[in-house]
């Protein structure tokens, strides 16, 4: 019997100490609260030129047409060229006679009075014609135009040379230099625009009269200056600023945004002139600058390439 006692009470001492070895430590203490990390987007500052530009739209047209009559009336029988053919100088385009009911005539031969090409061609054999109808119309050599009209509240920024760029659906990806070369004295009263017209380069001869051209004018141009995405700005209670990233002066294994006031110049396509208080190389922040403050620790992320 003191033996069952003795061995009840070992195993109930046993088992408070079980269940007193199971209990949880206490818990360790907690650490102060960190300094938040932004995480941030950056970009360097780049030099570079920027742009100022007027979009319009319009269609190519022959630089310089003659249009070809003939001297004397009657019917066509012959037509001797075709609509895109190159012709010479004196080239034959068509033969008309002028006989009438009982007087004969030798057919007269219409000559190209310019060497070009044959943009438009009304003769047809068989029609009678006038000295007042055009037989033909020659293109000399491969100058082609632009004809755009551009819009009354533009008009001051248009002047004969301005360097324009000229991009057709025909040939995607490519630039076709040009230039503006003719300036309308009027203005039409009913569409309130002016017409302007714009050479383009066709020494290649791929450009062809009738084709839609986008005409990029370049109304303002300004190098070395320092540029950064339009976005980068934050406008806040009238003031202008910008955030760069710095080695933070608390701990220089991290990084912290600095802000800087700048003064924004013009803004083309997305791309921003900063006129003053940035450098170019410096990195700034394009993207989850809004809720930065001055000092404020970041985690970069991304950087992407300059701007070209």
């Amino acid at each position: 019997m003191k033996n069952l006692i003795f061995r009840t009470s070992l195993l109930a001492g046993s088992l408070i100490f079980g269940v007193g070895a199971c209990k949880p430590a206490a818990p360790a203490a907690v650490s102060a609260p960190g300094v938040p990390v932004f995480a941030v987007n950056t970009m360097p500052a780049a030099q570079g030129q920027i742009r100022d530009y007027l979009a319009l739209s319009g269609d190519l047209v022959a630089g310089s047409a003659v249009d070809v009559f003939s001297d004397a009336a009657g019917k066509i029988t012959r037509v001797d060229v075709a609509v895109g053919a190159k012709v010479q100088k004196d080239q034959a385009i068509a033969a008309v006679d002028p006989s009438k009911p009982g007087m004969n005539y030798v057919p007269a031969t219409v000559k190209s009075p310019i060497s070009g090409t044959v943009v438009s061609l009304p003769a047809q054999v068989g029609m009678t014609i006038s000295q007042s109808v055009a037989l033909a119309r020659i293109a000399g050599g491969n100058a082609l135009e632009i004809k755009v009209f551009v819009s009354e509240r533009f008009i001051s920024k248009m002047t004969l040379g301005l360097s324009c760029e000229v991009t057709l659906d025909a040939y995607p990806g490519e630039v076709f230099q040009g230039k503006i070369t003719e300036i309308s004295p009027t203005i039409d009263p009913a569409s309130r625009t002016m017409e302007v017209r714009v050479s383009v380069d066709n020494s290649s001869s791929r450009l062809k009269a009738g084709m839609f051209a986008k005409v990029k004018v370049i109304t303002e141009q300004k190098e070395g200056i320092v540029k950064i995405p339009a976005g980068a700005l934050i406008r806040r209670f009238g003031e202008n600023y910008i955030f760069t990233v710095e080695p933070d002066s608390r701990d220089p294994a991290f990084r912290a945004a600095k802000r800087k006031a700048v003064t924004p110049g013009i803004v083309i396509d997305g791309v921003m002139e900063v006129q003053q208080g940035l450098r170019a190389d410096e990195e700034v922040i394009i993207r989850g600058q809004s809720l930065l403050e001055d000092g404020s620790r970041v985690n970069v992320i991304e950087r992407a390439g300059p701007l070209e």
